[in-house]
């Protein structure tokens, strides 16, 4: 049910989302700079990026 809410909030709501995308991925100690900086890239693509980063980076939007 969560990831439903996150991939409708990706598309609806993605300023917001990309926000809270990046809030995550900076405070994330698992991942090196060079990744953080191309998931925030990533996440910045309308709709497509933020659900990216939930099913492939196994991020979090909270």
């Amino acid at each position: 049910m969560k990831l439903l809410i996150e991939i409708l909030l990706a598309i609806f709501l993605h300023p917001i989302v990309w926000v809270l995308c990046v809030i995550n991925i900076v405070g994330r100690a698992d991942m090196g700079g060079l990744s953080k900086v191309l998931w925030i890239i990533i996440t910045f693509f309308w709709g497509i990026g933020p659900i990216l980063y939930v099913l492939l980076g196994k991020g979090a939007f909270w």
